[in-house]
């Protein structure tokens, strides 16, 4: 087991827009993490009735480990946290950036299903630049995490913010909950949009209204 050397002081903690970690949460490795749950998903298959002894079945709960924890859950470890590297606005650019329809993959913390949409983002430069890639891989990263959108939403923008030094910034989501669709009330046409609008998104009525209208939602 690794010390994180984590405290009640780290970002990781801070916030409404954190995700909800126990201190302790790095002190397996991912190794540890998928011996453990491969361990524990073969009791879950079990317990269900499944034959574990099917040429099917038997490697499923391995699969599912390292899936959980590399993959769909893989925003949970540190070490996969996006470099986010700026550059000076060379072009003195100082109307708003969009980026929209970036892909949502992620996962309800309730009911462990997916939830999948698209992302909508705008800053306006306060002297640095980010290369577009890197806006998909701060969405990417944090929503490889179970997840409520209202919360992604706004880890979105906080990374964002911090990255390029300026409150300026926006974005709305919106996906399909498979929580809603496939149990429950069962509805399969209902989607959720959730905004989060920082700096002069939220204090310019204009600029909001300007960058609804390059994404196309109606508020």
């Amino acid at each position: 087991m690794r010390d994180m050397g984590l405290t009640e002081d780290d970002d990781v903690f801070k916030g409404k827009e954190h995700t909800p970690l126990r201190r302790d949460a790095f002190l397996l490795s991912p190794k540890e993490k998928e011996k453990k749950i491969e361990k524990l998903f073969s009791e879950i298959m079990y317990t269900l009735g499944l034959d574990m002894t099917d040429d099917s079945l038997k490697d499923s709960p391995k699969r599912v480990a390292k899936m959980y924890v590399n993959e769909i859950f893989g925003g949970l470890l540190p070490e996969n946290t996006p470099e986010v590297s700026t550059f000076p606005n060379k072009y003195k650019y100082r109307q708003m950036l969009v980026e929209k329809d970036i892909t949502v993959y992620s996962f309800c913390e309730h009911h462990f299903l997916p939830i999948i949409g698209k992302a909508h983002i705008a800053y306006v430069s306060n002297g640095e630049v980010i290369g577009l890639s890197k806006i998909n891989r701060i969405v990417d990263y944090y929503a490889k995490r179970p997840q409520v959108q209202e919360r992604l939403t706004m880890q979105i923008v906080s990374a964002l913010k911090e990255a390029l030094g300026t409150a300026n910034v926006a974005c709305i989501i919106e996906a399909k909950h498979l929580c809603v669709n496939c149990r429950g009330i069962k509805d399969t046409s209902s989607a959720t949009i959730t905004a989060e609008m920082s700096g002069i998104f939220r204090t310019h009525p204009i600029t909001r209204q300007e960058f609804l209208h390059y994404v196309e939602t109606k508020g």
